[in-house]
């Protein structure tokens, strides 16, 4: 069998001059960031971070710091790699990278972050661990529990984000919900002891603002009502527009939560509820419950 490769390579060349999107002029020179190779990094990353539960094999002090290091050296050194794609990438489309900073100063400033990454990271494992009957140990909840999963992936992503690397951090963002089903903005800001149950289909806005110690099942979205344009038409980007969940909140599964309204803490959102409305701390709110009545003999005409 032959696959004529010449001819689907014209084929798609000449499909590729017929894009709006490439005669527009978003075809750029510059490499971009490489999924593949944050992929590896990241990985990198939570051994560094978890050596033990990522395959050091010696289990000593001077063993696990070897590795630690070996690891992360590899990941800063991709990350320095990725970074600089984006910011030539940036550059060549005149958005907004006149970066001051090299790509090395935010991996330098990123690395120093990693010590308190990891203790928020402890906390969130505490609490998937304390917050669901089924977990036998930490190290089963860190191996492998899907939410767990996507937030190491968030708050490497967040760091990155914070730092001056958007795309970088929206791409590793990104693998987490490939693997999880989890959809967490690099941009929302999570406090520590922060645990999702099961995970699949949560979605998590860009500028959600969340506490500490609050616990979300699956399928909630913590999304915008709406969103606002200029004058052209064009959509405003970067307004607060999602939610701000308070300290000690509990989102039952399927529940959405549209806009920038505030849930106060210590309130539990029952599943399935659709709230676009602030609420009080300590509230309980649960779905409308469907009256039925029988009538007999006529009754109620």
């Amino acid at each position: 069998m032959t696959w004529k490769i010449e001819t689907v390579v014209d084929d798609l060349r000449a499909a590729r001059k017929k894009s709006r999107r490439l005669q527009n002029g978003e075809v750029r020179k510059a490499p971009l960031p490489s999924a593949r190779a944050l992929g590896g990094a990241v990985d990198d990353i939570n051994a560094a971070l978890f050596p033990r539960h990522a395959g050091a094999l010696d289990h000593s002090a001077s063993g696990l710091a070897f590795y630690s290091g070996a690891r992360l050296n590899q990941a800063l050194w991709a990350l320095v790699d990725q970074i600089e794609n984006e910011h030539a990438f940036d550059a060549e489309t005149h958005a907004a990278l006149a970066n001051a900073r090299s790509a090395e100063e935010i991996v330098s400033e990123f690395a120093t972050l990693l010590p308190r990454i990891y203790e928020t990271l402890e906390s969130d494992v505490q609490a998937a661990f304390e917050g669901d009957p089924s977990a036998q140990s930490t190290e089963e909840v860190l191996l492998s529990f899907p939410g767990v999963k996507a937030v190491v992936h968030h708050r490497i992503a967040h760091a990155l984000n914070a730092l001056g690397a958007p795309i970088v951090a929206r791409i590793v963002a990104s693998l987490a919900h490939a693997a999880a089903g989890i959809d967490i903005h690099p941009g929302a800001s999570i406090g520590g002891s922060f645990f999702i149950d099961h995970g699949t289909g949560v979605v998590i806005g860009e500028t959600t603002v969340i506490g500490e110690r609050v616990r979300v099942y699956q399928a909630v979205t913590l999304g915008a009502k709406r969103f606002s344009v200029d004058e052209s038409g064009a959509l405003v980007k970067g307004q607060p527009r999602h939610p701000i969940i308070e300290d000690d909140v509990v989102i039952y599964a399927g529940a959405t939560i549209l806009g920038r309204i505030t849930i106060g803490r210590g309130s539990s959102i029952g599943g399935n509820v659709w709230l676009t409305r602030s609420v009080p701390p300590g509230s309980n709110i649960v779905q409308a419950q469907v009256r039925s009545e029988t009538f007999d003999g006529g009754a109620g005409i």
